[in-house]
């Protein structure tokens, strides 16, 4: 069943995509469509679904190449210049590295350069002051990371203290409240995004009450729940 939300997610994330880049700049809204592929792409890596993920760096590739013939090495007005130009001429070879790795046999090579695009766009945004919802997204990876590693540790181990589990969580559910906040009126008003950052927040209390009560088979229950929640907003709204 999660699985198959997870699809139906990825197919509406390009449809998402394009519907927020309507009042964008053309330059983000054409990034908008590369990294779609992209986010699919690293989507199907996780579920072994190689064949669909090359497709989806194909279509990023030919994104990207129309980008690329499109802007060149200008940097459109808003975005730092310096920045710009390291994406832009990094970008290329990323998906590039992508597709060779896939073709090798190495997705673990194949999703690190995915991942590696993606940061460079976040670090674009970041540098010209263009923070936005999918960026505030994009830093839920990390915390959920070491609220995985917490979490995992103590249900693994009996006897562990709880304190870990509950900071981290803590930082989680700071981190959602956040994105919570830069969404806009109307991704904010809708039901796809309030039952998934309300049920991450949600989560992200409780496990850190499972942690306090000793529970560690609840802790891991919300664990497994949590990162469903962290994946579909990444690939929805990320």
């Amino acid at each position: 069943m999660l699985r198959r939300i997870t699809i139906m997610a990825l197919a509406g994330a390009r449809l998402m995509s394009a519907a927020i880049a309507e009042d964008r700049p053309d330059f983000a809204r054409a990034a908008d469509l590369v990294a779609a592929g992209v986010r699919s792409a690293d989507s199907y890596l996780r579920t072994g679904n190689v064949a669909l993920a090359q497709i989806e760096i194909g279509e990023a590739t030919t994104a990207w190449t129309k980008l690329q013939r499109d802007f060149g090495d200008i940097s459109p007005p808003g975005y730092a210049v310096p920045a710009f130009r390291s994406f832009v001429s990094a970008g290329g070879e990323r998906l590039a590295a992508a597709t060779k790795a896939i073709d090798d046999g190495d997705t673990s090579r194949a999703a690190s350069e995915l991942l590696s695009f993606r940061q460079a766009l976040y670090g674009l945004h970041h540098a010209s002051g263009l923070f936005d919802l999918g960026d505030c997204v994009f830093e839920l990876a990390p915390a959920m990371e070491a609220l995985r590693t917490a979490a995992s540790q103590f249900a693994e181990t009996q006897g562990t203290s709880p304190a870990g589990v509950i900071a981290t969580a803590a930082v989680f559910r700071d981190r959602l409240q956040r994105c919570n906040g830069w969404a806009s009126d109307a991704i904010a008003a809708q039901s796809e995004f309030r039952r998934l950052i309300d049920g991450a927040i949600a989560g992200s209390g409780e496990i850190g009450r499972a942690a306090q009560a000793g529970d560690g088979a609840l802790v891991h229950r919300y664990l497994i729940e949590l990162q469903s929640f962290e994946r579909l907003l990444a690939f929805r709204f990320g």
